[in-house]
């Protein structure tokens, strides 16, 4: 298994491989499971290469460590998993 800064680097920067719909899901443990977001819903925090920001449903910007990261998936096929 590649590490995940690899596969997201191969995504944003890979014309061929970064074409489809990407989602990720990450361990939130407020909810006691995945939660899964749109990879374009994702921002770098500022100041930190090792979080990104998402905000959910009710406006709220949750800050969260890429080691959360749990899946990936391409056009609704998993391509990348770490264990939970």
């Amino acid at each position: 298994m590649i590490p995940l800064h690899e596969l997201l680097s191969r995504i944003y920067w890979d014309p061929e491989f970064g074409r489809g719909e990407f989602r990720i899901g990450y361990l939130d443990h407020l909810r006691d499971g995945l939660v899964y977001v749109s990879l374009h819903e994702m921002r770098p925090e500022a100041g930190s290469h090792s979080c990104f920001e998402v905000t959910d449903e009710e406006g709220i910007v949750h800050s969260v460590p890429y080691h959360r990261v749990k899946e990936v998936w391409k056009d609704g096929a998993l391509i990348w998993r770490r264990e939970h």
